[in-house]
């Protein structure tokens, strides 16, 4: 097998910490933080535990991995369908009964709640350096005009070995490492079993997904949302799609904040107990030829409770060549995205302001007729 070599995705202009901004007990938030452009569609500052948002809004459709592989031909088909619809319609569920350990999950909470709680002295050991874009810091930073969001994150590389930071990984303190460590490989599995049901429900060759994503990157970003004095001014993290095939999220507390555009409206988020939220990405409309969308989301922030979350993120192989599974593209089911290597796609992506779904965009192929997608 070929040597892959460590790779840097990308960089980020450095950044202060907003942890330590808002420690300072401030009145007013400083302007590069304030989106005065977003507040028509901007229903920030509500804390979901407070205000009952949900009540006339859809929810998020719920996925039980038992069910997907179950024994019972009927159970799991019907599983498999609610999974094809989620995909198709929503790009967003909620997965329970996934088979990752609850001892496992509190730990990794409680490890990350002490992680961001290590002294700013500690934690600028692990910040970012310059022309690299892992380490505690933002993301997508490009000018020194750009508005921020109001959070701090860590974000690493964590399969396959080879690939990771070694020295910034060897600096985490050592529980936390570890437990990321054994995170990691269960969220793998967890990443692969539901990307096979995936190609299963979209009658794809599965060979084609596993060669994909047998040895697939991913990589990890610890997100901590401080309290903001004026959460309606800002923005937790800018509305995006992610650039990977499927990000499993887990919420560290009880605090609201993650909401996705569905048909124009931003509808919240709020997790099941022992749940993860899983969402499509770029890769996986790319790959499913525009079946399953990649969805926008955002993250809000409120002046009464910081939210910590852990966003995992998962790919395909960084050697291989991004593009509409074969066995889906036909005469009558043209391509609609261009091919290109994984390596350049992840750079290109990095390199850019957060903006939507406009890199996706980037990747289409240009007046393709029959798109029915």
């Amino acid at each position: 097998m070929e040597t892959i070599e460590v790779v840097k995705f990308g960089s980020s202009l450095i950044v202060p910490s907003v942890q330590e901004l808002a420690k300072k007990n401030m009145v007013e938030v400083p302007p590069r933080y304030i989106r005065s452009e977003d507040q028509e569609d901007h229903p920030v500052g509500l804390d979901l535990n407070d205000v009952d948002l949900t009540s006339s809004l859809p929810t998020v459709p719920v996925i039980d991995m038992k069910r997907l592989l179950f024994n019972d031909d009927s159970v799991k088909e019907s599983e498999l369908e609610k999974l094809h619809s989620a995909c198709k319609h929503w790009g967003f569920f909620q997965v329970v009964n996934h088979g990752v350990s609850s001892l496992l999950i509190e730990k990794i909470k409680s490890e990350i709640q002490e992680f961001f709680n290590l002294s700013y002295e500690e934690k600028k050991k692990l910040w970012q350096q310059p022309g690299d874009h892992q380490g505690f810091g933002q993301l997508f930073v490009v000018s020194e005009e750009q508005k921020l969001d109001w959070s701090d994150m860590f974000y690493i590389t964590t399969l396959p070995t080879i690939l990771r930071d070694t020295t910034l990984f060897e600096k985490i303190p050592l529980p936390v490492r570890e437990t990321l460590e054994n995170y990691s490989i269960e969220l793998k599995r967890l990443a692969i079993t539901i990307l096979g049901k995936m190609a299963e429900a979209l009658k794809m060759d599965a060979e084609e997904m596993k060669e994909l994503f047998s040895n697939g990157v991913q990589s990890m970003r610890l997100n901590y949302y401080p309290l903001c004095p004026q959460p309606e001014q800002v923005i937790g993290f800018t509305p995006h799609s992610d650039a990977d095939a499927l990000t499993i999220l887990l919420q560290l507390n009880e605090t609201g904040g993650l909401q996705i555009r569905k048909e124009g409206k931003w509808i919240p988020v709020k997790p099941l107990s022992n749940a993860f939220v899983v969402n499509i990405g770029d890769i996986m409309e790319i790959v499913s030829n525009g079946v399953y969308p990649s969805i926008e989301h955002r993250a809000t922030v409120n002046s009464k409770k910081e939210r910590l979350s852990v966003a995992t993120f998962y790919s395909t192989k960084l050697d291989a060549e991004l593009g509409p599974a074969p066995s889906l593209i036909s005469p009558n089911n043209p391509a609609l995205f261009r091919r290109v290597p994984v390596e350049k796609y992840f750079k290109d992506f990095f390199s850019r302001k957060l903006n939507g779904k406009s890199y996706l965009d980037f990747m289409r192929i240009d007046n393709v007729e029959g798109n029915t997608s």
